[in-house]
């Protein structure tokens, strides 16, 4: 079994995606678009300014995944609220340099500083609107 986050977007999640790739060394596996989806019986038609829109994407990150789409007309977009996106790194370099990246132009919650579990953590919201925490360098302490 897996667990893959799947987050929506507010029209921007080809944008989102371009950048979680770059900052992340990820790679976009699938980019679906709603104009390349079948009719949906019983589903309102999409205006064609948003026939360019993501109905379904893929990004891999190492041996993970994180999926996402731009809400239908017909399900408007809610904003995120109560998960995060949790990334962890071996190093305290690495926390640090994701961190700056994803968090600039975003809304930081907490400072990534250490702490009494890690050498790194920090909590932010970026500015597409997805809630992330970054790890960095974990304490193990012996029980």
């Amino acid at each position: 079994m897996t667990v893959t986050p799947y987050l929506s977007f507010n029209g921007n999640c080809e944008e989102a995606f371009e950048f979680y790739a770059k900052v992340l060394g990820a790679k976009i596996i699938m980019m679906g678009r709603y104009k390349d989806m079948p009719p949906q019986p019983g589903q309102p038609a999409l205006p064609k300014d948003f026939e360019e829109k993501v109905m379904h994407a893929r990004l891999q990150i190492g041996d993970q995944w994180l999926m996402a789409s731009d809400c239908p007309p017909h399900m408007p977009f809610p904003g995120m609220h109560g998960v995060s996106i949790a990334l962890g790194f071996d190093q305290a370099s690495d926390a640090d340099r994701v961190f700056a990246a994803l968090s600039a132009g975003g809304n930081v919650h907490m400072p990534i500083a250490e702490t009494f579990w890690a050498e790194r953590f920090g909590m932010f919201t970026d500015k597409f609107g997805t809630s992330w925490m970054i790890n960095g360098a974990e304490k193990h302490p012996n029980p």
